[in-house]
């Protein structure tokens, strides 16, 4: 049985983020000592790990809380979990674009400024009056 203390050293989770996934349902309620300290198996090790690495992907929680049932009952077909990834796919294409659209916007800006003052400096322009921008971002 492993501490609060080291299941976060194992895992590299920190404690409060410990208790929210229990409070979340994440994670059952660790069984308690006599001493009232929280005591986890290797399961919830592992549980934890499964769960530190969905959250290192991007997932949601809701997400998670899926991933965790559709793991519980193996004989099920795993098209459920190929949804779920495909749609957090989906999602991180989507953030990579507008990342590349910022990326394109800020180096426009800063490559445009050829002022000497800040009152002629176009950063200062661009932030100040959107229409200065080339795309919507």
């Amino acid at each position: 049985m492993l501490t609060i203390g080291e299941l976060s050293r194992q895992t590299g989770v920190k404690i409060p983020t410990i208790r929210y996934y229990e409070q979340m349902g994440l994670m059952d309620a660790a069984e308690r000592s006599e001493g009232n300290q929280r005591r986890y198996t290797r399961e919830e090790k592992d549980r934890l790990s499964f769960i530190r690495h969905a959250r290192d992907l991007g997932l949601t929680i809701e997400a998670i809380r899926k991933l965790i049932d559709l793991s519980a009952h193996p004989e099920r077909p795993c098209a459920d979990a190929d949804h779920i990834a495909s749609e957090q796919l989906q999602a991180v294409r989507a953030k990579i674009e507008k990342l590349k659209r910022l990326e394109s916007e800020l180096e426009r800006i800063a490559t445009h400024c050829h002022g000497d003052q800040v009152k002629d400096c176009y950063v200062i322009r661009a932030l100040a009056n959107h229409e200065l921008c080339e795309h919507e971002h």
